[in-house]
């Protein structure tokens, strides 16, 4: 057998991308489409402010955008998934083509409130991937020094989620001092830092929405969904 020989390998299933497979995808029009997180319930709660600043932000690009309230949010297994509140979420992330997701850390860590909205949003629901593909942005802020467990932890969370996770990211330190008497975000490098994130991920966004179908469509699903096909096809009939 020759040593460039792939016996393993499926070949009507086996596809070399080339750059002409791009040319396929479609190209969207309407405005990109973000749902924006965030991880504390305090009546004012620095993770929700700052997330309302990278709404305003996105708006201001062109983005339609939706922040979701998990106020009511039961915890995960604690509630059918046909709760309103679970249902809205799932909705939203099906949805949306971007997402941002934005925690205090807590304890060294993102907060329960936050994991608990990620821990909602299946893999799947029946032959739906909710964020497969789809760009994701991290922020969080913290009490004390800067500090950057809790966006490290919602990367590994992005990547489990097969979504898009942008490289810039926002780590907002001591966020009692960054927002004045209306709730809004002081001029700062860190608000400088905030539109560099939203930048990149409408950017990021606007190249893959239309080519992310094609991006996560992989060899062993492909061989997966044949061999479900050969097995109905061939099964006997009762």
């Amino acid at each position: 057998m020759p040593d460039n020989a792939l016996p393993n390998l499926v070949d009507d299933l086996f596809v070399v991308p080339t750059r002409s497979d791009f040319a396929a995808v479609g190209n969207a029009t309407h405005a990109p489409r973000f749902l924006l997180l965030y991880g504390s319930l305090r009546a004012r709660s620095f993770s929700r402010l700052l997330t309302h600043e990278a709404a305003r932000l996105l708006e201001a690009m062109g983005g339609e955008v939706r922040v979701f309230d998990p106020s009511g949010l039961p915890l995960p297994d604690d509630a059918p998934d046909t709760h309103p509140k679970v249902q809205e979420l799932r909705s939203l992330a099906q949805w949306a083509e971007g997402m941002v997701w934005c925690s205090p850390e807590r304890h060294g860590a993102m907060t329960g409130i936050m994991k608990a909205q990620i821990d909602w949003i299946p893999l799947a629901i029946g032959a739906v991937r909710p964020t497969q593909g789809k760009t994701l942005a991290v922020m969080e802020v913290s009490g004390g020094s800067q500090s950057f467990n809790a966006v490290n932890q919602m990367r590994v969370l992005g990547r489990w989620m097969r979504m898009i996770t942008i490289p810039n990211q926002s780590s907002v330190a001591k966020a009692f001092m960054e927002f004045d008497e209306h709730d809004r975000m002081k001029p700062s490098p860190y608000y400088d830092r905030v539109v560099d994130v939203m930048e990149e991920l409408y950017k990021f966004t606007l190249l893959t929405r239309d080519v992310a179908p094609y991006l996560v469509d992989r060899y062993s699903e492909r061989k997966e969904n044949a061999e479900e096909l050969s097995r109905r096809v061939n099964q006997r009939s009762i």
